[in-house]
């Protein structure tokens, strides 16, 4: 398994979508009380969709290292991200690494897993 730095693109950018600064910033920060659930799902966007990957596998510990959150943060982050169905996570057994898809449900149009 790469760590997230190492299978970023060496590009200057990242494409994302409108709804993730226009809405959904502001409802994980201001309803949720949660900017580090919007951090995570930042930097699972940019590790995954950003390099135009459907999933990323890494630990709670580069999470962590990634965003500058503990990881405690993190695992609380996770949960509302997964509560919230922003994010899947997926694990064969409790000690694998987990395999997180980030998912874009108000692009309801598209059937994919991205979606």
């Amino acid at each position: 398994m790469k760590p997230p730095a190492a299978r970023a693109a060496t590009t200057d950018s990242v494409e994302l979508d409108t709804y993730v600064l226009d809405t959904l910033m502001h409802d994980l920060i201001g309803h949720d009380r949660s900017s580090s659930a919007f951090v995570v799902y930042l930097h699972l966007w940019r590790h995954s969709l950003g390099v135009g990957e459907a999933t990323i596998q890494t630990s709670l510990r580069d999470i962590a290292e990634g965003t500058g959150l503990s990881k405690r943060g993190v695992q609380e982050a996770l949960s509302i991200l997964a509560r919230r169905q922003l994010v899947g996570i997926v694990r064969q057994t409790i000690t694998d690494v987990p395999v997180y898809t980030v998912k874009r449900p108000w692009r309801r149009s598209s059937r994919s897993s991205t979606s």
